[in-house]
């Protein structure tokens, strides 16, 4: 069922590679609720993806964009208002990498230089965005700007790596740019902080099934599905959550403020 939450809207799309990739779902979603978007995505990425198809799909341009290059993000910036005829109303940013999880390196035995590439990526790519659009005014007022966290910036998940450190890092950019692209006009930021998730990037982190399960068992409502976060990260880019800024929202079926549960404790007993 769709409610046109986003008629008449438009945003940009960041991170959509595949089926899989919650952005898709966000991107098909939004589309629904009578939204136009914009895909973009890292060169490399668009290669590896399917995005055609989704683009096909939601009859959206792709442009390409390294998120760690400013002069890339300019360009993209550029792009969508010559497209748009103006600026966009929200903006999607799920991007994250990391090469030390990619070449399972333990967390104490990090290379410094993936960990910086790590942070580059998954993190200050938001304050660079952010940022830019601030420069070419992209961002119409009241907008909403919504990136894709998860709980490892609060809690320890040993094989969630240095993306736990990012995702620290992605949530205190929020609060910070929040503050003054708030005052400046009226756009809100904020995070989602999703249940563990079957993405081609999640997918990659070491004992991921477990992770699955585990949350599985601790959520009252059990894990959040990527279709059921794409609903959400929608209703904070409609007009209905005009006030909600700064935030790092847990969508996770309740596990965030779970102690324990009697499936867990009977696992453990076994």
């Amino acid at each position: 069922m769709t409610y046109n939450l986003l008629k008449g809207k438009k945003g940009i799309i960041f991170g959509a590679l595949d089926e899989k990739s919650i952005a898709w779902k966000v991107a098909q979603h939004c589309v629904s609720e009578g939204a136009e978007i914009v895909l973009s995505n890292a060169p490399i990425a668009l290669r590896m993806g399917e995005i055609n198809k989704l683009a096909d799909a939601c009859k959206a341009p792709i442009f390409a964009a390294d998120v760690t290059n400013s002069e890339d993000i300019d360009k993209l910036f550029i792009q969508t208002k010559e497209h748009f005829g103006g600026g966009v109303d929200f903006v999607l940013h799920s991007i994250g990498m990391s090469p030390n999880v990619r070449k399972s390196i333990h967390y104490t035995e990090s290379n410094y230089d993936f960990m910086h590439k790590t942070m580059d990526i998954s993190a200050m790519s938001l304050h660079r965005i952010l940022q830019a659009a601030m420069k070419h005014d992209v961002i119409n007022e009241w907008g909403s700007v919504v990136a894709l966290t998860y709980i490892a910036a609060q809690r320890v998940f040993p094989d969630y790596n240095d993306m736990a450190d990012a995702k620290a890092l992605l949530e205190g950019i929020t609060r910070s740019f929040g503050y003054h692209y708030g005052v400046k006009k009226r756009v809100r930021i904020n995070t989602v902080s999703q249940s563990p998730t079957r993405t081609t990037a999640g997918s990659g982190v070491k004992g991921f099934d477990g992770f699955i399960s585990y949350a599985e068992k601790m959520s009252p409502l059990g894990n959040a599905t990527a279709d059921q976060c794409a609903d959400y990260v929608v209703s904070l880019f409609s007009d209905l959550t005009r006030m909600v800024t700064m935030q790092n929202l847990f969508h996770d079926g309740g596990f965030s403020f779970t102690g324990v549960t009697p499936e867990v404790i009977e696992q453990m007993e076994k």
